[in-house]
C-alpha cells in the first residue's frame, strides 16, 4: 500500500519537480557536449543533497561523466534495486531547440521526454521515500549515464555491473502516449558503410567508372531489401555522404545504417547478411567495407518481466490509473540490463511524445504521477521480490 505520506510529499513538492526539470532541460547536453552533460550530472547530485543518498561521479575522458546515486542500504545488502536513466540528448550543441516552456497541460523542450522528465520523476521518488524514512532498508542504486543516445559505449560495463547485483530494474524512459510501460524491446545494430572508388573527371568517365556514389546506391538498395516487416525486422539507410562535385567521379562515399530485430536469432542472421553485403562491390574499381558502431541485444518479453509489470500495475491500480504493457520498437539501456537476465520494466518516465524532434513534450500531470508510481513500485517490489 502506498503510504499517504508519499502522496502528500509528491503533491507538496510538485513545483520543485518542474523547477528541476526546467533547470535540466536548459542545460544543453548533446551526447557529444561533455561539458553540458557534466553540468547535468552536477545539478542532479546537488538535487540529492540532504537526502541521505550518496552520489559518486565517475569521470570520463571524452564522454560526459556518469553519476551513480546509492542509498545507504546498498552497502548492507547482497542485492539491490536498479534505477537507470540517461542525461544526454540527441540535439547538437548548436541547435536552435534550446528552450523550455509550459502551457496548462504540457511541458516542451529538448530532452523533456527523452529523458530528463524520467530523471526528475526518479529523483523525486527517491527523495519522497528518503524524507519519510522508507529508504533506510531498501537498497537502491540509480545510474545516470551520459551516452545512451550514441550506444552507451562508455557506460555499458557500468550498467552491466550494476545489473548483475540487482534483483530487478526500472528504466525511466518516457511512458507511452496512453500510459504504457515497456516489457520488451527490439535489438539493434548500427553500422558505418564506407565505399572507396577511383576519382576522375566526369567528362572522361568510361564504362569502368569507379564511382563510390554509384556503388553506394547499389549497397543502399541491397541493404534496404533486408527489411522484413512480417518478421519485425527493419533496416534503414539513414545518412549518406560522398563526392566533391557534379563534375568529379566520387572517390569516397559513406552511409550510416540502422537495423532493428526482435530476437537473437534474427541478429545472427542479419550479421551474416551484413558481412556479405558490406564487403561486396558491383561497380568496377570500387571496394566496400563496414564497421559496426553499436549493438544492443533484444529485450524479450519474459515471465520475469511480466511478474515485475504485475507489481507496477497493482501499484498503478492503487493510484487509480491504468497502465498497459508495450513491446517498444526502439532500444534503451533496458536492453543491456535484460541481457544479464535481470527482470526489467522500462517506460516509467512521464507520458510524452515527439521525442527526437523540436515538438517534444510531456503531459504535466504525468510527472508527479510517475514519481509516485516509481516510489510505490520500489516499495512494493522490494517487499515482494527482495525479502
Amino acid at each position: 500500500m502506498i503510504p499517504d505520506s508519499l502522496r502528500t510529499f509528491i503533491r507538496q513538492r510538485t513545483p520543485d519537480m518542474f523547477a528541476l526539470l526546467e533547470d535540466l532541460v536548459l542545460i544543453q547536453s548533446s551526447s557529444y557536449n561533455k561539458a553540458g552533460v557534466d553540468r547535468v550530472a552536477a545539478r542532479i547530485a546537488a538535487a540529492f543533497e540532504g537526502d541521505a543518498i550518496a552520489c559518486e561521479t565517475l569521470p570520463q575522458s571524452s564522454a560526459g561523466n556518469h553519476l551513480v546515486a546509492r542509498t545507504a542500504a546498498v552497502q548492507r545488502s547482497k542485492h539491490q534495486i536498479m534505477l537507470s536513466g540517461h542525461m544526454d540528448t540527441v540535439f547538437p550543441f548548436d541547435t536552435d531547440f534550446n528552450w523550455y516552456k509550459e502551457d496548462a497541460a504540457h511541458c516542451f523542450g529538448p530532452g523533456v521526454a527523452d529523458m530528463k522528465g524520467g530523471l526528475v520523476a526518479g529523483i523525486f521518488a527517491l527523495k519522497a521515500l528518503a524524507a519519510k524514512g522508507l529508504l533506510d532498508a531498501i537498497p537502491v542504486t540509480f545510474v545516470f549515464n551520459s551516452d545512451e543516445e550514441i550506444g552507451s559505449g562508455s557506460s555499458r560495463e557500468l550498467i552491466r555491473q550494476e545489473a548483475c547485483r540487482s534483483l530487478f530494474a526500472l528504466v525511466l524512459e518516457c511512458g507511452g502516449r496512453n500510459g504504457e510501460v515497456v516489457t520488451g524491446r527490439k535489438g539493434n545494430i548500427a553500422l558505418n558503410l564506407d565505399v572507396q572508388g577511383q576519382a576522375g573527371h566526369a567528362a572522361y568517365a568510361g564504362s569502368d567508372k569507379g564511382s563510390a556514389i554509384l556503388e553506394l546506391a547499389h549497397r543502399t538498395i541491397a541493404f534496404e531489401t533486408l527489411n522484413d516487416l512480417d518478421k519485425g525486422i527493419t533496416v534503414n539507410v539513414g545518412l549518406v555522404a560522398g563526392g566533391i562535385g557534379s563534375n568529379t567521379v566520387a572517390e569516397n562515399a559513406s552511409a550510416k545504417i540502422d537495423f532493428r530485430f526482435p530476437s537473437r536469432k534474427d541478429s545472427a542472421v542479419l550479421k551474416e547478411k551484413i558481412d556479405r553485403l558490406g564487403t561486396r562491390s558491383s561497380v568496377p574499381n570500387t571496394s566496400v567495407s563496414y564497421e559496426i558502431t553499436s549493438t544492443r541485444p533484444p529485450m524479450p518479453v519474459c515471465a520475469e518481466n511480466e511478474t515485475l509489470f504485475g507489481v507496477i500495475a497493482a501499484t498503478a491500480a492503487e493510484m487509480g490509473i491504468d497502465i498497459a504493457a508495450e513491446h517498444r520498437q526502439g532500444v534503451s539501456d533496458a536492453n543491456l540490463i535484460a541481457a544479464e537476465k535481470v527482470p526489467v520494466v522500462d517506460g516509467l518516465g512521464p507520458i510524452g511524445d515527439k521525442d527526437h524532434s523540436a515538438d517534444e513534450y510531456i503531459r504535466k500531470a504525468s510527472l508527479p504521477e510517475r514519481a509516485l508510481l516509481i516510489a510505490g513500485s520500489l516499495l512494493a517490489g522490494w517487499q515482494q521480490m527482495g525479502r
